[in-house]
């Protein structure tokens, strides 16, 4: 790598972003995501872990003669970087809001300027870091998608039983 120069390829958790590519990999498959959502999450992995405001969100995805209403903006294309990365405000994994300033890069970042033919091997005290992070967010979207089960087998069962007590009202009658 060319002494100056960005790392070609950031990797986090389970995600490349493939700077000479201009595309976002999960698990070496492309994820949609649109030119500004893109932009928005270079700009954040430039900085990893440090503040990046408002303010330099909208001078780096809007030129200064572009008028939008950039608030709305910004947020639209934080929330199209987090459906990307199946990331919630709430509980981040990946962006972090910080009220009223801006926003933060959290996760493990690794930087390098080939983009990657296989899964890593855990060599090291970092590499096993990374590792045990990409668990971590794979056990809570494991947990988040069994909440959903849950939820919609008890919303089922509700109707289930609405249905059942409807017909044996009816049947009494």
């Amino acid at each position: 790598m060319e002494p100056g120069r960005q790392p070609a390829v950031r990797r986090f958790g389970s995600f490349e972003l493939d700077l000479d590519a201009g595309r976002l990999l999960k698990n070496h498959r492309a994820v949609r995501i649109q030119p500004q959502p893109y932009k928005l999450l270079c700009v954040l992995t430039n900085n990893p872990g440090a503040l990046v405001t408002r303010e330099e969100i909208h001078a780096a995805l809007w030129p200064g003669d572009t008028f939008v209403d950039f608030e709305q903006g910004v947020n639209f294309a934080i929330k199209q970087v987090r459906d990307a990365l199946g990331d919630r405000a709430d509980d981040s994994l990946y962006v972090q809001t910080v009220p009223k300033r801006g926003y933060r890069f959290i996760a493990p970042l690794d930087a390098t300027a080939e983009p990657a033919v296989a899964a890593p091997i855990v060599t090291g005290d970092p590499d096993l870091q990374k590792v045990m992070w990409a668990n971590i967010v794979e056990l809570r979207l494991a947990e988040t998608r069994a909440r959903r089960i849950q939820a919609l087998l008890t919303v089922g069962l509700a109707f289930l039983a609405i249905i059942v007590a409807a017909f044996l009202l009816m049947a009494s009658r």
